[in-house]
């Protein structure tokens, strides 16, 4: 299979990739081998992201310095994917080695990893429970106790099922290796320097703004695929989910994040979101979901299950539409 990047097997290549990505990602992650000797794609484009926050953002800074640095970053990320891509997509297996690099972008079995590694440390003791948790939310872990460090772990669960897979992939789906690139540093740019601190308060905007545009829809799917994971999992509803997701997830202080967390708590009948301590300042957020509030590790188990079932539930859509695409 090979397809010019402008010609009209284009989507089509890019189901067959996103499949093959999934899989790879999904069942051996990112070695360890590979991360240790030459690093990871996306710790490649923190290095960027810094180079670029420390050359344009000099006080006074303002949304003018963000724009240029966030235009910089998109120019150099599409400078070396599109040319590879276009290589790739002349030559008969290049697809292969396409697929090969976009799951280094996708987070399935990292995600997992790393909310699993929580839930067991929670059933040995808060205080593992509290290191595993400190390394997936933002917020004072030492300030947590069992029921929050399970909350967050759930909740941070359901938002980077949103950024870590279904954003990547429909972005791997639109554009082939430069989407799910320009996406992924669209997304770091985000976590570095989108923040409302006095230092990047304008200087972050445009960096979180865009990262919010390019997430509406993967944020919606989100919500949509896990309540649908709710109807075939045994012990979840994905009635509820749905319910939960059109009357929380507008509540949300973010436009997106609430789409998936409101979900994943309507389908396991508990309650996230809440007020909750950053840096020893107390934060009252909206709850997603009505259900029950005391968590423990056994929610995180169960939410796992969940997204694994959810993981499912998008490998399974992308394959039939690899089928369709094949047989029209």
């Amino acid at each position: 299979m090979s397809a010019d990047v402008t010609g009209p097997l284009f989507f089509e290549s890019n189901l067959a990739i996103a499949a093959v990505a999934l899989l790879i990602e999904r069942l051996l992650g990112y070695p360890n081998g590979l991360q240790h000797w030459i690093g990871h794609p996306v710790e490649w484009m923190g290095k960027l992201i810094g180079w670029l926050d420390r050359f344009f953002n000099d006080p006074p800074t303002d949304r003018i310095r963000g724009v240029s640095a966030l235009l910089m970053l998109l120019a150099i990320t599409l400078a070396v994917t599109l040319p590879i891509t276009h290589y790739l997509r002349s030559t008969e297996s290049g697809w292969i080695v396409e697929a090969l690099l976009a799951s280094t972008l996708l987070s399935q079995k990292s995600l997992e990893d790393h909310v699993r590694a929580v839930a067991d440390g929670l059933s040995t003791s808060l205080e593992e429970g509290r290191e595993a948790v400190r390394h997936i939310v933002g917020r004072d872990p030492q300030r947590l106790d069992a029921s929050g460090v399970a909350k967050g772990a759930i909740e941070s669960l359901s938002e980077n099922m949103s950024d870590g897979v279904t954003a990547p992939l429909f972005w791997l789906l639109i554009g082939g290796l430069p989407g799910i690139a320009l996406y992924k540093a669209i997304n770091t740019a985000d976590s570095m320097i989108g923040h409302k601190t006095d230092q990047y308060f304008d200087f972050g905007w445009p960096a979180a703004r865009l990262d919010d545009l390019v997430n509406l829809i993967p944020a919606r799917m989100t919500g949509w695929v896990i309540a649908a994971a709710g109807a075939l999992t045994g012990g979840t509803s994905g009635a509820d989910a749905v319910r939960t997701m059109a009357r929380d997830a507008p509540q949300h202080v973010s436009p997106n994040a609430g789409w998936p967390e409101a979900a994943m708590a309507g389908a396991l009948g508990i309650s996230l979101g809440g007020p909750r301590s950053y840096d020893g300042r107390k934060v009252d957020l909206a709850w997603m979901g009505n259900g029950r509030q005391k968590l423990a590790a056994r929610d995180i188990k169960d939410a796992l299950r969940l997204y694994n079932s959810g993981l499912n539930v998008l490998t399974a859509l992308v394959v039939v539409g690899c089928v369709i695409s094949w047989t029209v």
